[in-house]
């Protein structure tokens, strides 16, 4: 998005010492220069999570165009657990997405917003015999880890007189000479034993194998490539002892790009390395590695952070899955000709553009190191996920304040509400080019995905932040 006089006012104000400018959909720059923004932090409190369908519904629909695209049955399953509210799950089914749900609230919230069970999966890392038989009374498909979840599905079902459908979630797929181990599903060189042993009879038995099923960790293209061929193999093999599977299903971890520049994020790295290593001042709070070892004058270790800027990301990322090569023509021709659904179960990609976190700043303090912290009324589960930081600018919206209330310039950290020494907002320091005063507020964006809500805690009796929906020019925000 070019950038307009008010983005720049609001982007420029805030910024870390090693900038990492934010990707800002136009509907936030908009929300935050022409809504009452302060108002709504007043009413509601602080944080609020501001949030738009409308990203949402595009990042599927294109995503669902790469298959149209390549006469492939490409259907996204939105990852529920990357944003609770119940609107995205009424936006998906709008563009025909399917929903993926991991605990019985989100099944219960999803069937009870209409959505057909052929549209839902349950993958829940564990599954309790309440859930599995939520699942089998409504038809829903189970995504099968282990050996226990089958038996149980099967004693869950003989009570209940159902047939039920699952998929088989399936690992240790080879790629590069290496194996692509995982404490998820069976192993594929396991699976023939495995579907043997419980479906000695697969047109007979009440459990019905319709699917297989896979989560990779990380988001190589490539990876997913040598999955989806291998599973495709399997396929063959499992249809030809009697089981009629339906689809594939290739799990999350479709990436996206938080940041707008490539050498930012670069620079970033090369000068938290020399920070490290003593060669320049600290950009991180107490020249924290983030992951990164020092041994040996050398620093070591991949940091425990997602990758802020991608080349290959979103529908782009799905086309060169579906582009590349096998049996002498396509993944995308070979998904086709065996008249197989391609299922995906994207989270954090499809909510990027549509969701901020903004926070009252409450106070400013020097320490006596020279930077100071600039207090919240947040706490660091409330925009962070299991990585060790949130590596995107913040923006600030300034307060209606006299001069004289606003600080000089200065450099800092951003600290919340626990009381505890690591409690930071984020790690890196940044730069206040105009100052803070109290009531500015810190706007966060694109925390949608994950952010917002995976993390969210209670501790101290904090509230959880309100969620509040914003719509196009003239509609009315409302709480969802």
């Amino acid at each position: 998005m070019p950038d307009t006089a008010s983005n720049l006012q609001i982007r420029n104000a805030c910024e870390g010492v090693l900038p990492l400018h934010a990707k800002i959909a136009p509907w936030m720059e908009q929300t935050l220069t022409q809504q009452p923004v302060q108002q709504w932090v007043g009413r509601w409190g602080s944080p609020l999570n501001v949030l738009q369908v409308e990203p949402f519904q595009q990042n599927l629909s294109e995503l669902h165009r790469v298959g149209e695209q390549r006469d492939v049955d490409l259907r996204a399953f939105f990852a529920r657990k990357a944003n609770k509210c119940p609107a995205f799950i009424t936006a998906a089914a709008a563009v025909d997405a399917g929903i993926d749900t991991a605990s019985e609230v989100e099944l219960t919230q999803t069937l009870d917003a209409g959505v057909e069970s052929e549209r839902v999966i349950c993958t829940a890392a564990v599954k309790s015999e309440a859930l599995l038989e939520q699942c089998v009374a409504n038809d829903v498909v189970i995504a099968i880890d282990n050996a226990d979840e089958l038996r149980a599905t099967d004693r869950v079902a003989a009570r209940l007189r159902r047939s039920a459908r699952v998929a088989l979630r399936i690992s240790g797929f080879q790629h590069d000479g290496e194996k692509l181990h995982s404490r998820f599903g069976v192993d594929i060189d396991e699976v023939s034993g495995f579907t043997d042993l419980f479906w000695p009879h697969p047109n007979t038995h009440p459990i019905r194998l319709v699917g297989l099923h896979f989560h990779l960790d990380g988001y190589s293209a490539d990876q997913r490539v040598s999955a989806i061929q291998q599973s495709l193999q399997l396929v063959d093999r499992l249809r030809d002892r009697g089981h009629k599977i339906d689809f594939l299903d290739i799990g999350g971890g479709i990436p996206m790009r938080y940041l707008e520049s490539e050498s930012q994020w670069q620079d970033f790295w090369r000068e938290h390395e020399a920070a490290l290593l003593g060669k320049r001042s600290e950009v991180t709070y107490r020249n924290h590695p983030l992951a990164r070892q020092l041994h040996d004058g050398r620093v070591q270790g991949a940091p425990n952070s997602y990758p802020y800027w991608q080349p290959l990301v979103q529908a782009e990322w799905m086309a060169r899955v579906l582009d590349a090569e096998f049996e002498g023509a396509t993944i995308a021709k070979a998904v086709a000709r065996r008249d197989l659904q391609l299922r995906c179960e994207p989270g954090r990609s499809v909510l990027d553009g549509c969701g901020m976190t903004i926070a009252r700043v409450e106070f400013r303090k020097r320490h006596p190191d020279g930077y100071w912290l600039i207090g919240l009324s947040m706490n660091r589960t409330q925009c962070r996920t299991s990585s060790d930081d949130f590596l995107v600018d913040p923006l600030l919206l300034p307060a209606d304040t006299a001069p004289q209330e606003r600080t000089a310039p200065m450099e800092g950290y951003l600290v919340g509400a626990y009381c505890t020494e690591s409690e930071l907002i984020q790690l890196r320091r940044m730069r206040f080019t105009k100052g803070v005063a109290i009531g500015d507020l810190i706007v966060f964006p694109n925390t949608a995905g994950y952010l917002m809500h995976f993390l969210e805690s209670r501790s101290h009796q904090f509230p959880l932040a309100e969620n509040l929906l914003v719509g196009d020019a003239g509609d009315a925000p409302r709480l969802v």
